[in-house]
């Protein structure tokens, strides 16, 4: 049958599949052999079975198919030989290449975004979760909505084909208005309740420092390595979803909590970006990213150069960022290691989650991120605030003390707001600061009988 005829055919798809024919499509003169090793570990974590692999190479897209005519016949033909429940593409299709490669083929076809849209519905586990997967599949849905049933090819009109098929499209596209409505107020009141948990962190100058990355790069192996929180994790696309926040012990006064967020992906869709803001709200808030980066990736620059992108589009370019170059237990002849930017901070730090090593680095490295916004200065304490000195010490805040003769003079390295809470706390005025060397002369405390 030609392409012409095949697309008068009314066809009803298939509401699930598992068997899977998929469809590499690449730039002419290249392998794109690791597009399709990610192209196969997407398809894994869907837990869909491969039964084929059409390689189709091309200098520009198709607007009809995306691939040739040629390599469409040959996947018709494929998919019909071993009777496949779906065709998987790689790249994106349009709303009329689906519908005419379904007519075609006889048989499901979806892209990488529904392809990736699924992962996020089998992986989503809390309440806002699943409502920001429900949301962007939804609204990906609101844009093809014409091509999911074959009760609606009447939509087309003329006489005798106007009413019960353009009635039925718009009560289905009224029903997914008003789903998507009710999903936006719902995900509003978690970010309001996100929003009031984030006010409060600040009021105890609670840092924030959130991990970052490619998926399956490691991040929560090492959000396990460094809080002992026990975060599911795998050698999967996507492991994890959900948002978990840990407390992570840092040398220095302020408590650090530790972020562990979704992995980015290339060409990660927009839907998905757009449904997921208030869970990447926590890394926009936060003091220091820690990009994790597998190091032993073949692709690990354009990964980067990914991660990045993405970064930019949430609003999130501008936060300090140190890279965490992870699995170098999978490079022999990589030690761990910390490396310094040309403004003395540490910015990148070699380490493995799976082993430990580089761990202490990398917890160095963060700290002395975090504390360099503290203040160093001297100050005065009277004798009736030893709990308040005491406290100090507690937090790790003194650095060096003299004795007076009304108290002490404590060397800090605390946080402004910080400070201030815990003076007003111990019914004291706001403390006087004095910067550089030990006060001189210092009013020791008298030796005279």
């Amino acid at each position: 049958m030609n392409h012409q005829g095949a697309r008068s055919l009314l066809f009803e798809r298939p509401q699930s599949g598992e068997r899977a024919v998929l469809v590499h499509v690449h730039e002419s003169g290249q392998a794109g052999t690791e597009e399709l090793a990610e192209f196969r570990e997407l398809v894994a974590a869907a837990d869909v079975e491969v039964l084929d692999v059409l390689d189709a190479p091309q200098r520009q897209p198709q607007p009809r198919y995306l691939i040739g005519s040629g390599k469409v016949d040959e996947l018709a033909a494929a998919v019909k030989a071993i009777q496949a429940d779906v065709v998987i593409f790689n790249q994106s299709l349009s709303p009329a290449q689906v519908r005419n490669l379904e007519q075609l083929c006889k048989t499901r076809v979806i892209d990488r975004i529904d392809l990736i849209l699924d992962i996020f519905a089998q992986r989503a586990r809390s309440f806002e979760g699943k409502l920001q997967v429900e949301l962007a599949q939804l609204e990906h849905l609101a844009t093809r909505l014409v091509r999911g049933w074959t009760h609606l090819e009447r939509q087309r009109g003329g006489i005798g084909l106007r009413g019960p098929g353009e009635t039925q499209l718009e009560t289905d596209r009224r029903l997914i208005g008003r789903r998507i409505r009710q999903i936006n107020d719902k995900l509003a009141k978690v970010r309001r309740h996100r929003q009031d948990s984030s006010r409060a962190r600040r009021r105890a100058n609670l840092s924030i420092v959130s991990l970052v990355g490619y998926t399956n790069a490691g991040k929560s192996t090492l959000f396990n390595r460094l809080t002992n929180a026990g975060v599911f994790a795998a050698d999967q696309l996507f492991a994890t979803l959900d948002t978990t926040l840990r407390r992570l012990e840092l040398p220095g006064e302020n408590p650090v909590l530790l972020s562990d967020t979704v992995g980015f992906i290339r060409d990660l869709p927009h839907e998905l970006i757009e449904a997921f803001q208030a869970t990447l709200e926590e890394t926009r808030e936060a003091t220091l990213l820690l990009h994790v980066i597998d190091a032993a990736a073949e692709e690990r620059d354009l990964r980067i150069a990914e991660v990045e992108t993405v970064l930019e589009a949430i609003g999130a370019a501008s936060i300090p960022v140190v890279r965490v170059y992870n699995k170098i237990d999978c490079q022999p002849d990589t030690a761990a290691r910390m490396e310094r930017g040309a403004d003395g901070l540490p910015s990148a730090v070699w380490v493995s989650a799976v082993t430990g090593e580089g761990m202490d680095l990398l917890r160095d490295a963060v700290a002395e991120h975090i504390n360099q916004a503290k203040l160093q200065c001297w100050v005065s304490l009277p004798a009736s605030a030893g709990r308040l000195r005491a406290r100090l010490f507690e937090i790790g805040a003194v650095l060096d003390e003299a004795v007076t003769a009304d108290g002490w003079l404590v060397e800090v390295a605390l946080d402004a707001g910080r400070a201030a809470a815990l003076w007003q706390s111990a019914g004291l005025a706001p403390p006087e600061m004095h910067f550089g060397p030990l006060p001189d002369p210092l009013p020791m405390e008298s030796t005279d009988a």
